[in-house]
């Protein structure tokens, strides 16, 4: 009998424990619609341990504490349970602690965090039964997300190009320069992703999809060797103009900022605003900026760009992966 095959028994898992950290990420970041992201210091946690008892006990912290589900339907545990179930591995009884720091609803990534931590968590409890690389984390993540421009930069950090081929998603990570200091404006409420993803056209005008080539083209080289183009880089035609109805102020917002100069963009799906910085200078003019001219309150993060990505450790064992 293998380990593998030993290990289908999850009572043998009982007793390992992971600590996983998973980075907020901000998709599109303007042209590169379903196609760019960054990772952010800004994270969510997650304690697992692999239990005798059978069943799933989830004690959410932060975020969504109160109305996260807490049982076998929390994104997180049907994240662990995909990947146990993609290897042939029967999952054990689990214990989660999250604690919870990215915003739901807002266009930080939370839904890929959740996904990420889990898959990485049962990285982590499988740990010498299977490897998973990082060609397989991205397969699974996208298998659940749907599209992998969140969850790459999620799962490996820095700035990502993700796309897909008919052998499944790839990615490619590229280091920021580092003048480019990102801010967040957070609001109040909440967004759906499905509903700002329903508001896009089927099809757009030939010209809008040259437009955003030529912006998505030089939004790489903007921020990997010249910040100066920023502004001119985040243009886009392909989807903020048509979700703007539906986030009336963040669409205000980001016109006032870039009327000044900034490179403001939505963020993900929205309603949170994406300011793309040159220097920490601007930062702070650019929050002032958002606190004299906004109707409703918004939460300032200045944030710095994550390049590690998900990272899972055994804490049991005291060895990270």
């Amino acid at each position: 009998m293998t380990l593998a095959e030993a290990v289908s028994e999850p009572t043998l898992l009982s007793g390992r424990s992971v600590t996983v950290q998973v980075p907020a990420t901000t998709a599109n970041l303007g042209p590169g619609f379903d196609t760019l992201g960054l990772a952010l210091a800004y994270y969510d946690r997650l304690d697992v341990t692999a239990r005798d008892e059978p069943g799933v006990f989830v004690d959410v912290q932060g975020v969504g504490a109160g109305v996260v589900p807490t049982d076998e339907t929390n994104l997180v545990v049907q994240a662990i349970a995909h990947t146990f179930a993609a290897y042939g591995q029967r999952m054990p009884g689990l214990a989660l602690v999250a604690h919870n720091k990215i915003p739901h609803g807002r266009g930080m990534g939370s839904s890929g965090a959740a996904i990420v931590s889990g898959i990485m968590a049962a990285k982590g409890l499988l740990e010498g039964i299977v490897d998973i690389d990082s060609e397989a984390l991205l397969t699974l993540a996208t298998e659940m997300e749907g599209h992998p421009d969140n969850v790459a930069p999620a799962l490996f950090g820095g700035l990502t190009i993700a796309w897909t081929t008919p052998e499944g998603p790839r990615h490619k990570k590229l280091m920021v320069h580092r003048g480019v200091k990102p801010l967040v404006f957070v609001p109040e409420q909440a967004m759906s992703t499905a509903l700002a993803r329903s508001l896009q056209p089927e099809t757009v005008p030939h010209e809008d999809a040259v437009f955003n080539l030529s912006r998505s083209a030089l939004l790489i080289a903007a921020l990997i060797q010249s910040p100066e183009l920023l502004l001119a880089a985040t243009e886009d035609k392909l989807h903020q103009s048509y979700r703007a109805a539906a986030m009336p102020e963040t669409n205000r917002l980001i016109t006032m900022l870039r009327e000044h100069g900034f490179a403001a963009v939505v963020s993900g799906a929205g309603p949170s605003i994406l300011v793309l910085a040159s220097d920490p200078g601007q930062r702070l003019v650019a929050a002032d900026l958002v606190a004299a001219n906004s109707a409703t309150p918004w939460q300032a993060l200045m944030l710095a760009v994550d390049f590690q990505g998900a990272t899972v450790t055994r804490t049991d064992t005291a060895t990270t992966a």
